[in-house]
């Protein structure tokens, strides 16, 4: 494993220049360019916000803002945003990059690492903007924000482990690819986002515990919302998941790799 960490050491320029590469290329002949990566989510935010606002914000309690459904949602997709989005890409990452894997000797785990080093842009962008909004519509900030750095690294590890072992399977079952993305669209239905955890019936709260994004965005929603520590005790918990995930994962990439390319 140190091995690969060393290649991957080696190797830093071509990570970060397809990085730029990427974006790049992603917003060629784009007006508005790096724009696009925080106008979907926002204008989800949007969306919900018309929709549910007057519905749900009387169920937020604990903060005296007007536009307090607005922050909560976007605190809660934050979170949301970099763990789906680091899967998505993770999903089919090995199938698209098959060409590549066959026709030229590199390290490997140099293609996920650009992906994460890619989202993880994309959310310093969003967070930058909803700082930008959550300052127009009159909500504070404090130290505590500093705790997004953790947490961050909690939602990266968690998203990495799953995504690259969903895409290690892809390669050999298809369906994994087909089904992912509905999984997806029920969990994040499953975790409190566009809702406030006090409206599930008290006899269903518990089936909660069962999700490990929810005490992601529970620490999401008490940083930015609330201006508070988050709990440390679940986040102790999901951490040590997401760590064992996340070397499960590149253990099971380095044994397939050669299996992968020959699939592919």
């Amino acid at each position: 494993m140190f091995s690969m960490f060393r290649s991957l050491w080696q190797y830093r320029h071509f990570v970060f220049s397809s990085i730029h590469n990427e974006l790049i290329s992603r917003f060629a002949r784009s007006k508005l360019g790096g724009l696009w990566m925080i106008i979907n989510p926002l204008s989800q935010v949007l969306i919900y916000a018309l929709i549910l606002s007057n519905i749900l914000a009387a169920k937020l309690p604990g903060i005296d803002n007007k536009y307090a459904y607005a922050i909560y949602l976007m605190a809660g997709l934050l979170a949301w945003n970099l763990f789906s989005e680091i899967i998505s890409r993770c999903l089919n990452l090995f199938i698209e990059q098959g060409n590549l894997m066959k026709k030229m000797s590199f390290p490997r785990i140099t293609l996920p690492t650009i992906v994460l080093g890619s989202c993880l842009l994309n959310n310093i962008l969003l967070f930058m903007a909803m700082l930008g909004i959550f300052a127009l519509l009159g909500h504070q900030f404090s130290i505590t924000m500093l705790w997004l750095i953790p947490l961050t690294l909690i939602v990266v590890a968690l998203a990495l482990g799953v995504g690259l072992i969903l895409g290690i399977m892809n390669v050999f079952v298809r369906d994994i690819g087909q089904g992912t993305p509905i999984v997806l669209q029920v969990w994040f239905w499953f975790t409190p986002i566009v809702y406030p955890e006090n409206i599930i019936p008290e006899s269903y709260r518990h089936l909660l515990s069962l999700n490990p994004m929810y005490p992601i965005t529970s620490a999401y929603h008490q940083v930015l919302v609330y201006n508070k520590a988050p709990q440390l005790d679940s986040l102790i918990v999901i951490s040590v998941i997401s760590c064992a995930l996340m070397l499960l994962s590149i253990f099971l990439f380095r044994r397939a790799s050669g299996e992968m390319v020959d699939a592919l």
